[in-house]
């Protein structure tokens, strides 16, 4: 026999009675996948599975609502629920034919969590639920098989101890450890049957002594226990962290699926395996996986043994891989996504025991949506909405080894390439030490024997990941792929000393701090720093984004301020540049000086000498901006910073300039002295420079418009847009509009050719938003400047909140995001709500668009396009992530976009 499958009777839910148990298998399943939320990803699967007749051991489902109100309880059952998992456990003992503690044919059953968002490795699971002195003889007679028995009892005690009791793990590998020593044997496997008792009994002593008691025998108590430590994880600092790295918000808890164990450990006609329906790290297609002969499922995601390819089962047992890749395919199809699933062999016959949408790499992600779309499974919306993460995108966009291999690094081990990409760090041997080096600003490779859940935060803050233990569906691989992270698993040339804090492969050492690189595609580990360089967008990328383009409202510009960032976002697909930040073309060299010049002038006349030598410099940058930018807008900023920016500020800095202006240091000094602000962010700049000095604003857009004038004479289509910086009043925009418009009327006068622009304005004080309709009426568009509009609304400086208070806010959950990086909605987000709707009333063809970093966050971007602006501006390596993620806020929004 190589599969089982139910007769099913799909139970309705009765919405007059809230349950907090579901069943699923055995003939009677409650639940569906469209009940994700109140089963957990994990549970409305498995009931999901059941309803398609596919070989699931019967199980019941506690709800994620029995968790919050576990929570509500302080950390006690609610009532009814106690009646509620007895009626549970009366449906897997009438589907097995098993009862609890039974001393002829008990019922064991597995314990995990299961949230309505993956969290691969975060939360608790105990299996071999319902052994004590008495089943595990039973279990023994049952099966014919005493050393399963016995192996699955000493699993038991460890998994309850560790997870429910809070037992160390590591005491119960001491004692593993220290018997395989006396016995003289490697590994677990070749411990018999007398070993393995012997062990039980050491087993008990390690939790005895942690405890002061014994383990219970009752497998009803271990269950309660049990369902407590699995609800208890939910809040652990381990899945907080993951909760927060990931912005996973609004859930209420983690669902509790208790399930029939099946025995992946009862000899060579048994085992376990992960697998993913396409490979998780390329996407290409056909099933990939490991399998573990004689083994139980927590050996292969934990990375405690390293598996054998997926092959191994198909060689071993042909009819049961053959079962598999059929339930595979049907779930792939089923689901219209990659499938992760974890899968059981017992005596021949096959048992599914879990299936989610697989975490895959960017590279993975973009193929396995165009090749679901080319298959007909999915629709182009579909795989735009649901397969491919902005994230995905951004993975994409960062950079790579030299693959003509002259990087400048060393190759001294080879791993498994458990998550591609190119990482490089100082190497270190603790989740603490990554965490405070990130903090540090050090880039950091975390390497560790094998990565736990306790981990998280270290692997998140690492650059890459190296373990020497460790399959391709370990944490560590299901995590760093998850997250995009470099990852080389399975290093066995390496030996990691954790508390000395080096690994040696024989004839090299690291120690900390010595730096590492990671090849996460061919599991290469090289020793120094590895060059890196810039990525590129395949065809498979491409092809999605063009998707993409197809449904999104929101345009997608970039904030450029050179020919060479201009066509790198043209090449991204930017359909214009929603900001030129003129300031930054000043600091290139043979500039900075002109324009200090022109910052010390006593006298207007000698400021417009300084400006007339910048005026040709600047109307060549802007031409070839147009030139780049041929047929798209072009919003350029005048002068924004404060002036002190421009100004030495050391001795040899204030001498030179004093040398070049022939005047004396002390000249110098006192003039820096006098244009030196408290606070120069608040200060004299933006508008208020143009504003005092109208000469700066004039010269700029004589080089803009002459540069205008010029590109369309040599056949640019140029569309050039003047953005006002800092405006708070209707009177310091209608001026600098003034200045603008004079001096265009001059040039177009003097060149006989006219190019169409626009005048608008940046919103980043909060004043102007609330007075919006009063700019709109004479401003043709508004561009909020997100950063400043953020620094200003909270009262936080973005250049110091970052490494002060920001981190404690962030942790203490006083604030659920940086602010400067994904935008407040309740306070900034209203500003922007309310200006956007007091400027379109006053002006309905005002054009609304976004230029802070904000414009490149997805969450932002979703933000924006609800709020009815038109486009959003980021930089140039952001604008393919911000065209997802505008076409996906516009899916969303759709009525007639199919659920997933």
């Amino acid at each position: 026999m190589t599969s089982s499958v139910d007769t099913l009777t799909v139970q309705p839910t009765s919405t007059d009675v809230p349950r907090r148990v579901y069943r699923f298998g055995g003939g009677h399943t409650d639940g569906d996948r469209s009940l994700k939320a109140l089963l957990g990803g994990k549970g409305a699967n498995l009931a999901e599975m059941s309803r398609l007749g596919l070989p699931v051991p019967p199980g019941f489902t506690v709800t994620t609502e029995a968790c919050a109100a576990f929570y509500d309880a302080g950390r006690e059952w609610p009532g009814g629920l106690d009646e509620e998992v007895e009626a549970g456990v009366a449906h897997l003992e009438a589907a097995t034919g098993r009862r609890f503690g039974d001393a002829r044919r008990p019922l064991l059953v597995s314990v995990r969590s299961g949230a309505a968002v993956s969290m691969p490795g975060m939360m608790d699971t105990v299996l071999d639920l319902g052994l004590n002195d008495r089943t595990v003889e039973a279990l023994a007679r049952a099966y014919g098989d005493e050393r399963s028995a016995w192996d699955a009892y000493r699993r038991f005690l460890d998994m309850f101890g560790d997870v429910v009791m809070g037992v160390p793990h590591a005491g119960f590998e001491t004692a593993l450890q220290g018997l395989k020593d006396e016995r003289g044997v490697t590994d677990d496997t070749d411990l018999d049957v007398v070993a393995l008792r012997d062990l039980v009994d050491r087993y008990k002593a390690v939790y005895r002594r942690h405890t002061g008691h014994m383990p219970p025998e009752d497998p009803r108590e271990q269950l309660r226990f049990a369902i407590d430590a699995v609800f208890g994880s939910w809040r652990s600092d381990r899945a907080i962290t993951y909760r927060r790295i990931n912005h996973i918000r609004g859930l209420v808890g983690t669902a509790v699926n208790v399930q029939a164990m099946v025995f992946g450990n009862h000899g060579e006609g048994s085992g376990t395996g992960v697998l993913f329906s396409r490979h998780p790290s390329t996407g290409a297609p056909g099933l990939f996986g490991e399998y573990l002969a004689n083994a139980q499922g927590e050996d292969v995601v934990a990375g405690i043994r390293t598996p054998q390819p997926l092959s191994a089962l198909r060689d071993a047992m042909p009819e049961v891989y053959v079962d598999l890749e059929a339930a595979v395919t049907r779930l792939e199809r089923h689901y219209g996504d990659m499938q992760d699933i974890e899968f059981t062999v017992e005596e021949g016959t096959l048992y599914l025991l879990q299936t989610r949408n697989g975490k895959r790499t960017g590279a993975a992600a973009v193929k396995i949506a165009t090749d679901l779309v080319r298959e007909g499974v999915v629709t182009k919306d579909r795989a735009v909405r649901d397969l491919v993460e902005p994230g995905h995108v951004d993975q994409l966009l960062h950079p790579r080894f030299a693959t003509d291999g002259d990087h400048g690094a060393t190759p001294i081990a080879k791993g498994l390439p458990a998550s591609p990409g190119a990482a490089v760090g100082k190497a270190v041997f603790s989740a603490e030490a990554a965490e405070a080096a990130k903090a540090a600003g050090d880039a950091v490779i975390l390497v560790r024997v094998e990565t736990s859940p306790e981990d998280v935060g270290g692997m998140h803050a690492a650059e890459g990941i190296l373990t020497s233990r460790g399959g391709m569906t370990s944490h560590a691989a299901v995590v760093a792929r998850g997250w995009g992270k470099p990852c080389v698993a399975g290093c066995d040339g390496i030996v990691v000393n954790e508390e000395r804090r080096h690994v040696t492969t024989g004839t090299v050492t690291v120690r900390e701090g010595d730096w590492l690189s990671l090849d996460g595609t061919t599991g290469e580990v090289l020793l120094g720093r590895a060059e890196l360089v810039p990525p590129g967008l395949s065809d498979d990328v491409t092809e999605v984004l063009a998707w993409a383009d197809e449904f999104r409202r929101l345009g997608v510009r970039a904030n450029a301020d050179q020919p060479a960032d201009a066509e790198q976002a043209r090449a991204f697909g930017a359909e214009g540049i929603g900001l030129c930040r003129t300031e930054h073309m000043f600091f290139e060299d043979g500039r900075i000086e002109a324009v200090r010049e022109m910052i010390l002038a006593e006298t207007e006349h000698d400021r417009r000498a300084a400006l007339d030598a910048l005026l040709p410099l600047q109307r060549g940058d802007f031409r070839a901006l147009f030139e780049a930018m041929d047929g798209l807008p072009v919003t350029v900023r005048l002068l924004d910073p404060p002036l002190h920016e421009f100004l030495p500020h050391d001795d040899a800095g204030v001498e030179a300039l004093a040398d070049r202006l022939g005047v004396s240091v002390g000249t110098v000094r006192r003039r820096v002295a006098a244009l030196r602000e408290q606070n120069p962010m608040l200060g004299h700049r933006g508008c208020r420079l143009g504003v005092t000095h109208p000469e700066i604003t004039e010269t700029q857009a004589r080089a803009l418009f002459e540069a205008a004038v010029e590109a369309a004479e040599a056949g640019a289509d140029v569309r050039p847009e003047v953005m006002v910086p800092l405006v708070g009043t209707v009177a310091e925009f209608r001026h600098q509009r003034a200045v603008v418009d004079e001096v265009a009327a001059a040039v177009f006068a003097e060149r006989g050719r006219t190019v169409p622009y626009l005048v608008g304005t940046m919103i980043e004080v909060p004043r102007a938003a609330l007075l919006a309709d009063a700019i709109a009426e004479e401003a043709a568009f508004f561009s909020f400047g997100t950063n400043d509009l953020t620094q200003m609304t909270f009262g936080y400086s973005r250049d110091d909140a970052g490494t002060g208070f920001l981190p404690q806010y962030l942790d203490a959950k006083i604030l659920p995001d940086d602010p400067f990086q994904t935008i407040d909605q309740e306070g900034v987000g209203l500003l922007v709500r309310n200006a956007a709707a007091l400027g379109r009333n006053a002006n309905p063809a005002l054009h609304l668009g976004v230029c802070g970093e904000h414009g490149g966050d997805p969450e932002s971007v979703a933000f924006f396009h609800e709020a009815g602006l038109d486009y959003v501006s980021c930089s140039p390596f952001r604008v393919p992530v911000a065209r997802l993620a505008a076409a996906q806020a516009a899916l969303r929004d759709s009525p007639d976009t199919p659920e997933a």
